[in-house]
């Protein structure tokens, strides 16, 4: 009887060591989602070669994590950001969720610009709903609420932007996050400065004026550095319980107002930039300076090596002028345009990815992926397996390219929509585009005109070009695979007003 009972409690005890060990290898995952952010904004070399624009930026966090990780040079995102935002939270296509425009604070508004041709697309304007029936919306589950369910602590730091006040996407915690901690309806800060109370200044607060900072009210710190400190008082909790957890810190920065950060601004000055640029710079390094606290963090509470860190931006650099300075769509060179684009500035995003003991340090990936790939690639990352969805994934993992960063998928197909009028003003690639990539072919379709283009970007990464005269089987070829993925999700396109039909698939236009 003796040895029966010591049996169990050995038994029992082996159990209890077995769960434990297995929560402490569950790792800890932070995304670092940056606003707005270019390919070539900072100081590690995407392209494989460190070119003008990386040096005019100050990026030493993010080059640390490329040297602890596995650098991305194909990673991409959608032209702006409400799209990407919901495409990486529910693994889903922008074409396929139909939420293929910014949306507005306010619910039931759609926020494309006014054209004298086009009617807006039917999209779905009230942005992400984890509950069914909610009209304009896209129903569908966040991971971070399979996170949450598979015992992860979900935090939520900064931007939200998932659907408008009203609406349940507008609040993180209807999404699977434990905390919120400045995350709304609004997509830009009204404010970055504590002296005007992030935008809560009494009389002059608005939609945009970011909420929870009070305690940092004219305190000097930063929107950037604000968020910082309360990412890191939330990491707290749960590594004091040796509880796995989940941070999106998502920046608002480098979103306008274009702001100078006061730490870094002069600097940029003194360099030769203008004003314009130097306020930019000054964001950029302000969000380094957040990277690196927090992985000093890590370190410090002996957590670094459980830990994923995941950095992406949610499209490329804006780059109009103003508010930028310099030439127009020049901000990005070598790739082509900028925010709201189809070109490659804007929506080609610097991707780095660190998971100790499994990605190689120092690593490079060339294979293409997008943004709904972070859906299955995160609740991989954290073990979870068996999981229901109430929409269907679009995305593919990318862990196995992690494992292995030297394979390269010739025949995935990476698709983008934009039935929508961005700003008043055409610009390269911007309004009114869908493009589709497959290798290295890259062709878009300019619903307004029927226009095709055509690149191969393993030669033409700045798109300068267009191949589609000489290569007419392959337009044709694209333009059929392009047309029967936006058919199979009931995509919305633009209206022709005087007729009241949808504009032509790219297979239907001349």
């Amino acid at each position: 009887m003796k040895n029966h009972i010591s049996a169990t409690i050995l038994g029992l005890l082996l159990l209890t060591g077995s769960t434990q060990a297995q929560q402490k290898q569950a790792p800890n995952i932070i995304l670092f989602l940056v606003d707005d952010m270019g390919w070539m904004d900072n100081s590690v070399p995407f392209s494989g070669a460190k070119l003008t624009l990386n040096q005019r930026y100050h990026t030493p966090n993010m080059e640390r994590l490329a040297a602890q990780g596995v650098l991305f040079s194909n990673a991409y995102a959608t032209p702006v950001c409400t799209p990407s935002r919901i495409s990486l939270i529910t693994g889903m296509n922008a074409a396929h969720h139909g939420v293929t425009n910014w949306t507005s604070p306010s619910k039931n508004n759609s926020t494309d610009a006014a054209d004298s041709t086009f009617s807006p697309a039917p999209w779905n304007i009230n942005g992400l709903s984890p509950r069914q029936g909610d009209s304009a919306t896209v129903y569908a589950t966040p991971y971070p609420q399979l996170l949450k369910d598979a015992g992860y602590y979900t935090i939520h730091v900064g931007k939200a932007h998932w659907g408008p006040m009203g609406m349940p996407g507008a609040n993180p915690l209807n999404l699977g996050f434990q905390v919120n901690i400045a995350g709304h309806a609004a997509g830009h800060p009204q404010s970055y400065l504590s002296e005007e109370h992030y935008g809560n200044l009494p009389g002059k607060n608005s939609a945009q004026s970011v909420p929870d900072l009070e305690e940092y009210y004219d305190s000097g710190d930063f929107l950037t550095e604000a968020l910082t400190k309360e990412a890191i008082k939330a990491m707290a909790n749960p590594i004091a319980r040796k509880q796995p957890f989940y941070l999106n810190m998502a920046h608002y920065a480098v979103h306008t107002p274009i702001t100078a950060d006061p730490r870094y601004y002069q600097q940029y000055r003194d360099a030769g930039l203008n004003a314009a640029e130097a306020k930019y710079a000054s964001l950029i390094e302000g969000m380094d300076k957040s990277l690196g606290d927090i992985m000093d963090y890590l370190e410090r509470q002996h957590v670094a090596n459980n830990t994923i860190i995941i950095f992406m931006s949610d499209n490329g650099g804006l780059s109009l002028n103003p508010p930028r300075g310099g030439a127009a769509h020049s901000q990005n060179l070598p790739l082509k345009a900028g925010k709201g684009s189809v070109h490659e500035g804007g929506i080609r995003e610097p991707m780095l990815v660190k998971w100790p003991s499994v990605a190689r340090p120092g690593a490079v990936c060339n294979q293409p992926l997008i943004i709904e790939d972070f859906f299955p690639s995160i609740l991989e990352m954290a073990g979870v397996k068996k999981y229901t969805t109430a929409q269907q994934v679009d995305g593919k993992s990318f862990v196995p390219m992690l494992r292995n960063p030297s394979q390269v998928q010739s025949e995935r197909t990476l698709v983008w929509h934009y039935p929508d009028k961005w700003i008043a003003k055409d610009g390269p690639g911007i309004n009114y585009r869908s493009a589709i990539r497959r290798g290295n072919w890259k062709m878009i379709y300019n619903m307004r005109t029927g226009e095709k283009e055509l690149y191969d970007l393993a030669t033409d990464i700045g798109e300068v070009n267009n191949l589609a005269q000489k290569q007419p089987e392959k337009v044709k070829e694209l333009s059929q695979l392009l047309s029967s993925q936006l058919r199979q999700w009931k995509s919305p396109m633009p209206v022709i007003t005087a007729t009241g039909k949808p504009v032509s698939m790219p297979d239907e236009a001349r």
